[in-house]
């Protein structure tokens, strides 16, 4: 599959690095330009090239987008349109500054932002530390762990949770994109690695 990655910090290379070890063909940018990336799309492997933002979110049939919240509206909308767009970005509000979400999650706004899109949530939750370390592609779902996943259609959350798997690690389906706010900051899932079994249990003390 064709994969458009915005944002090449330490998740969205790492994200990278696990579909283009997949097979999967990957485009990575940056707000810097292309060539502030070919050393890392050559250390990242041949599936992997450097592009425009623009071109990436072109490029891929699915798109993830692991940028600072607060520049959610320079994610290019035209070339998205009709593109399943995974969000993996987080507010922090030292960082973003204040922002009025008016009772809406945060990738909710990006939706949007990004209204002619399939927007999911996935692969937020997780230290950047852990997603490089801990993908476990030859092993069992019930020994990997899990990547939560948030969004509206079904279609786009079936791949999605199949990219999840490529990249090493068990989705866990959380549902509409409202309850996008058992996965944010501050959230008992953020930052927790957990295994299937344990992801399992403990959603069945959570309110949705």
């Amino acid at each position: 599959m064709q994969i458009g990655i915005i944002g090449a910090g330490k998740v969205g290379r790492t994200v990278a690095g696990h579909f283009a070890n997949a097979g999967h063909d990957v485009a990575i940018s940056n707000s810097r330009g292309p060539e502030s990336l070919e050393d890392a799309a050559t250390d990242l492997g041949s599936n992997v090239h450097a592009a425009t933002v623009e071109d990436a979110a072109a490029f891929g049939r699915v798109v993830l987008e692991a940028i600072p919240f607060g520049e959610y509206e320079t994610l290019p909308a035209e070339e998205l349109a009709g593109k399943t767009v995974i969000s993996a970005s987080n507010y922090y509000p030292d960082r973003d500054g204040d922002i009025d979400f008016d009772g809406r999650t945060h990738t909710e706004l990006i939706a949007d932002h990004l209204e002619e899109s399939r927007v999911m949530k996935a692969f937020n939750t997780m230290h950047h530390d852990t997603l490089r370390e801990e993908s476990r592609p030859d092993e069992d779902l019930s020994d990997r762990l899990v990547v939560f996943l948030a969004g509206d259609d079904a279609l786009a959350k079936a791949t999605v949770a199949d990219l999840i798997e490529d990249a090493g690690f068990a989705p866990v389906d959380m549902g509409r994109l409202t309850n996008g706010h058992l996965m944010e900051p501050g959230a008992r899932i953020y930052d927790e690695p957990m295994t299937l079994t344990e992801a399992e249990a403990l959603l069945e003390h959570l309110t949705f």
